[in-house]
């Protein structure tokens, strides 16, 4: 078995050390409650942030991020018309938020994701998992097909809205971090085309026959600069929560509260975490994107190392008013990595310890493909251990 190996201790060269500042503690009703600075991957708040909870809406999350995946993959056209049935449209017109679709309405893929997102449409969501997989409940199953490959390993999907399920649907705080950072990141035209959006325009009223227009029920969007996202939930089970994403001068916070007690409290918390998480905590810059930050030993590779970048910009989060101290970062991967070596894979991790002892993991990825070596590699590679040069 591979241990995991540690190497190239490196040090940031800073401004002379000082002391580092505690940043002021942030206190909440609400009985989740996380932070997360995806740019250095530092937490900055965890309340019970691993305790199963219902999402409520938040799941509508995870049906919009399975929409992603298959649009990527065009598999999944955004003009693809969908049929609301005549019983789904029976259980589902007044059951909660709706985005008042009419029975046996033609609706795009497009619409019905504003209708999921910005609408929290119980009536969109259904629809639009009926289209993708037959039924809502083979579209769970791939929720969880995707919820498995984000590393969501506290989260089970049985429905596509959230509604109560008698405890069947759950996940966690950190989970639907790891969810919206999935959307913000791998889909980032489609999270911009789809969340953020302040109002959408759907259905008819009865008798008069205008227009339905309803508003974002996000608490931050046009109120906090930054925001662009993500989704409120609400059951008498659940509470209030609401999973959000800011950013500010490159860097972005995604935040989680759950269990809060009503409508306005969700407003004001939501608030005011999210306006804590930037003034309270700054960010430094450590690399740029695709700068080379070290190197891994590769076994049985056409190469012996391969060299180790950033995917993304990367950064260390302090709390604001702190001066000086040397963070110490080093690498580690499970090692020698094993050939062949994708090239953009992520095989290893930079860890941070910043001055006051916390700990930041940042992903690092192979900056090219490493391929298996043919037999005379092999046979070369094997004479260099035998006689001690390898």
């Amino acid at each position: 078995m591979n241990r995991p190996r540690l190497l190239a201790a490196l040090l940031l060269t800073t401004a002379a050390s000082a002391a580092v500042a505690a940043a002021p503690p942030f206190e909440t009703p609400a009985r989740v409650a996380y932070l997360v600075d995806l740019s250095s991957g530092a937490t900055l708040l965890a309340k019970d942030a691993d305790r199963p909870m219902p999402p409520a809406s938040m799941a509508k999350m995870m049906t919009s991020e399975v929409a992603f995946e298959l649009i990527k993959s065009g598999q999944l056209p955004l003009s693809k018309m969908c049929t609301v049935r005549p019983e789904t449209w029976k259980q589902w017109h007044s059951a909660g938020s709706t985005m008042f679709l009419s029975v046996n309405e033609q609706v795009s893929v497009e619409n019905l994701l504003h209708g999921v997102v910005t609408l929290s449409g119980n009536d969109a969501s259904v629809v639009l998992a009926e289209c993708i997989a037959g039924t809502e409940q083979a579209f769970a199953a791939q929720m969880n097909a995707l919820a498995k490959r984000l590393g969501m390993k506290n989260s089970r999907f049985c429905n596509a809205t959230g509604w109560p399920d008698e405890g069947c649907t759950v996940t966690t705080a950190r989970d639907l971090a790891t969810l919206a950072r999935a959307s913000i990141e791998r889909h980032p035209k489609l999270y911009k085309q789809f969340y953020g959006q302040p109002s959408f325009t759907w259905g008819k009223t009865l008798g008069a026959g205008a227009d339905i227009t309803q508003a974002n029920r996000n608490p931050i969007l046009g109120v906090v600069p930054g925001a662009d996202g993500l989704k409120t939930g609400h059951t008498e089970e659940a509470g209030y929560g609401f999973t959000g994403s800011a950013e500010q001068n490159g860097r972005r916070l995604v935040m989680v509260l759950a269990g809060l007690d009503s409508f306005t409290g969700r407003i004001a918390e939501s608030n005011r975490l999210m306006n804590w998480g930037f003034a309270a905590w700054q960010s430094r810059p450590l690399f740029a994107a695709n700068a080379a930050v070290g190197s891994a030993e590769v076994q049985l590779g056409d190469e012996s190392q391969v060299q180790l970048v950033a995917p993304r910009p990367i950064a260390v989060s302090y709390p604001a008013g702190a001066v000086g101290g040397e963070p110490k970062m080093r690498i580690a991967y499970n090692g020698p990595l094993k050939a062949p070596i994708a090239k953009g894979a992520e095989v290893a991790q930079l860890i941070v310890t910043t001055p006051d002892g916390t700990v930041q993991r940042m992903p690092l990825v192979a900056a090219e493909a490493v391929d298996e070596a043919g037999f005379f590699g092999r046979f070369w590679l094997g004479l260099k251990q035998l006689v001690g040069l390898a």
